[in-house]
């Protein structure tokens, strides 16, 4: 069934929990955001050009099977803070720095602010840079409270995710022939 009425109070519960939660509560913010998160990523994932691949120790890894990495990731974060007993493990971290290592190797040194935008994707991959900013500060927020416990992992793993879609974004500028633009300020 696509409803329940449950939430029809403005209280809800999680996957396997009995115990129920304002929807205005910090957790809830930040399962929403990793959805948010989540959801737009899945866009950007049908919208990916298929030339757009790194080679990571001479295998090549398409962006669509990046951001699907991704996604899959996220799914563990939300089973975290929603009480699982789950977190993102180090090396998934590791991995987001290697991809984040190979595409500084293919685009201009960075020596100041770049105004975001370039391609329709790149667009949408520095969109998506932004809402996962946010989801990370909703869900440090949510580990503040106290309410739940979010591993060092995976708070480090959503770091990263910021800096990976950055990367992607630059890189699918770069593939496409477009030059930076630079704040007028």
């Amino acid at each position: 069934m696509l409803y329940t009425k449950g939430g029809d109070d403005g209280m809800t519960k999680f996957f396997g929990c009995d115990q129920r939660f304002s929807k205005s509560s910090k957790i809830a913010e930040a399962l929403g955001s990793l959805d948010e998160i989540n959801s737009f990523l899945g866009w950007c994932k049908v919208k990916t050009d298929s030339f757009f691949y790194i080679t990571i120790s001479g295998k090549d890894l398409s962006f669509e099977q990046i951001i699907d990495n991704v996604q899959q990731d996220l799914f563990i974060a939300q089973a975290e803070i929603a009480g699982a007993d789950k977190s993102i493990e180090e090396e998934r971290t590791l991995g987001l720095e290697n991809i984040i290592d190979q595409i500084e190797k293919s685009v201009p040194p960075i020596k100041n602010f770049i105004v975001p935008g370039g391609t329709e994707f790149a667009g949408m991959l520095d969109f998506a840079r932004t809402i996962s900013r946010r989801t990370e500060r909703t869900v440090v927020e949510a580990k503040e409270e106290g309410k739940v416990k979010i591993s060092d992992t995976t708070i480090s793993y959503l770091n990263r995710l910021s800096s990976l879609l950055y990367a992607l974004a630059r890189y699918a500028n770069t593939k496409s022939g477009v030059v930076e633009e630079k704040p007028t300020y």
